[in-house]
C-alpha cells in the first residue's frame, strides 16, 4: 500500500488493453462493412462497447461486444475477453431466435471448429467466460453426437476460443480470423 508504482503500471496496461480492444473493434467494423448482409441487420444498429470491471472471479477484465445485440430472450454478439493473468478469448454468444436461426448451421460445421480449435460452454450460466471445465470443453474432447446434443439441450450457444495474453500483440488478427470463420459458418 505503500508502493504507487504497482498500481499505475496496472492502470497503465488496462488502457493498453483498452486501446488493443478499439483496434479490434475497427477491425471488425470494416470487415462487416463488405459483409453486412450475412447477419440480420438489427445487430448492427449499436455501436461497439467496450465494458470493464475490477472483479471477475477477483481480477480485472474488459470485454469489447461487437456485433452485438441484446433483448430479453434474444442475445447475437461476438465478445472479445481481456481476463487479467489468465487470458483472452473471443466468443460467438447466440440466444432465442439467433440459436434457433443458426443452430443446424454450427451443427454441420463441427469438424471445422474441432480442426480449429473453438471450445463449447458447456454450463448452465451463459455469463461465465472462464475456461475451467465446468463451464468449457474443447471439442477435440467432443463426438458430434455429443456436441449437438449439448447445443439442442441449452438456450443458448457459446463458441470461443482462448488467446495466451503472450499474444496480445496479435490480438487484433485473431479477432479478424476468428469474425472471418463465424462469417463462413453462418453463411
Amino acid at each position: 500500500m505503500q508502493n504507487a508504482e504497482w498500481i499505475l503500471t496496472k492502470n497503465a496496461i488496462m488502457e493498453k488493453m483498452k486501446w488493443l480492444l478499439q483496434e479490434c473493434g475497427d477491425a471488425q467494423t470494416d470487415l462487416y462493412k463488405t459483409n453486412h448482409n450475412v447477419f440480420p441487420s438489427e445487430i448492427f444498429n449499436t455501436s461497439p462497447k467496450i465494458s470493464k470491471g475490477e472483479n471477475y472471479l477477483g481480477l480485472p477484465w474488459l470485454m469489447l461486444d461487437h456485433p452485438r445485440h441484446f433483448e430479453k430472450e434474444n442475445c447475437f454478439t461476438i465478445r472479445t475477453f481481456f481476463w487479467w493473468g489468465n487470458t483472452f478469448s473471443i466468443t460467438l454468444h447466440l440466444s432465442g431466435k439467433y440459436k434457433k436461426m443458426y443452430e443446424e448451421k454450427i451443427i454441420s460445421k463441427f469438424e471445422m471448429l474441432q480442426q480449429k480449435n473453438f471450445y463449447l460452454c458447456i454450463s448452465e450460466d451463459e455469463w461465465s467466460h472462464h475456461f475451467e471445465k465446468t463451464n468449457y470443453t474443447s471439442l477435440n474432447e467432443l463426438n458430434s453426437e455429443t456436441f449437438k446434443g449439448n447445443l439442442k439441450e441449452r438456450n443458448f450457444i457459446k463458441l470461443a476460443i482462448k488467446i495466451d495474453l503472450s499474444q496480445w500483440e496479435i490480438l487484433r488478427i485473431h479477432s479478424i480470423n476468428f469474425n472471418k470463420m463465424i462469417l463462413e459458418i453462418l453463411a
